[in-house]
């Protein structure tokens, strides 16, 4: 039997240090937290107010993110063989759960404040929401090149992505107030905010929750990859196969191909590792190739494909 463990082949992304870009994302994010709270209260605008609070637990989130990148850095060890990865899986799935909270916070006060409007000043409004449309805008530019390939990062840039989507709408409610002086538009913003912060939420939701259950990744089909396997030049068999994600960049496979005609191997493990790279972003490939004459082993529950 042969039997193959390939780990190179890292993709650029799986490297990228975003250490600055949060920091940045950081520190713009809380100057502009307590500008916005500070003029939400002056104002006595819900609007600014739980926008506030979304931004703050933006903050977290990008802090959730942070430790989450910084720590898939560091190199395995004897107990963790695959180093810490799948903490980015985690800090994309709390960013999901403490955004549904925040969503949860703004409804309940916004449909309170429908019962027992309060009256706002729309000139603050208008000034401060304007400047968490260039915040917000400034920090998502800065995960924009990795949202494609990384689910913590794409959190991130999602966050900050509607942020800057709800900050406009912000802008237009104290435009409105401005005019109108209808305290009603005030909560119903809110109640807006809340709606596009959830919709940005659950396609990072449902994917972290697939992850964090060992799911084939979203970007990946595993009947193609199947039937790639099962078209190799010499297999006749494919089974227990298993795909799975190990960060939020790196995906790892392990699958038995039954190969009657052995020889030296190889070269045709180095092809399908490389493949398997190329085409499906598989990083680590675990295959094993047996004959396939002699009975499995019980303790293997073999899954034929």
């Amino acid at each position: 039997m042969s039997h193959s463990h390939s780990h190179g082949h890292a993709h650029d992304h799986g490297v990228t240090n975003y250490g600055r870009a949060f920091a940045l994302g950081v520190a713009l994010n809380v100057l502009y937290v307590l500008v916005e709270a500070g003029y939400g209260l002056y104002a006595g605008s819900l609007a600014l107010l739980s926008d506030a609070g979304h931004n703050l637990s933006d903050v977290f989130g990008l802090l959730l993110a942070w430790g989450g990148h910084a720590l898939a850095q560091k190199p395995p060890t004897s107990r963790r063989t695959y180093g810490y990865r799948g903490t980015t899986i985690l800090a994309a799935f709390l960013n999901a759960l403490l955004l549904l909270v925040a969503i949860g916070a703004i409804s309940w006060e916004a449909i309170g404040r429908f019962g027992d409007p309060a009256p706002t000043a729309g000139l603050p409004i208008i000034i401060v929401a304007s400047i968490g449309v260039v915040i917000n805008t400034a920090t998502a530019l800065l995960f924009v090149s990795g949202r494609k390939s990384d689910l913590n990062l794409q959190g991130a840039y999602l966050h900050m992505a509607a942020d800057a989507a709800v900050s406009v709408g912000v802008v237009i409610a104290g435009i409105a107030i401005y005019f109108t002086q209808l305290a009603w538009i005030d909560p119903a913003v809110s109640l807006l905010i809340a709606g596009a912060i959830f919709a940005s939420t659950w396609g990072l939701l449902r994917e972290s929750i697939n992850l964090t259950t060992q799911a084939v990744p979203a970007a990946i089909d595993p009947n193609t990859v199947t039937d790639y396997l099962a078209n190799v030049a010499g297999v006749t068999e494919v089974h227990d196969l298993h795909i799975w994600a190990m960060s939020t960049t790196e995906v790892a496979l392990t699958v038995h191909l039954v190969k009657p005609e052995l020889a030296d191997e190889d070269e045709l493990l180095c092809e399908i590792q490389t493949a398997l790279h190329d085409h499906f972003g598989i990083e680590h490939a675990t295959i094993q190739i047996e004959r396939g004459h002699g009975p499995m082993c019980d303790h293997a529950s073999p899954e034929r494909v």
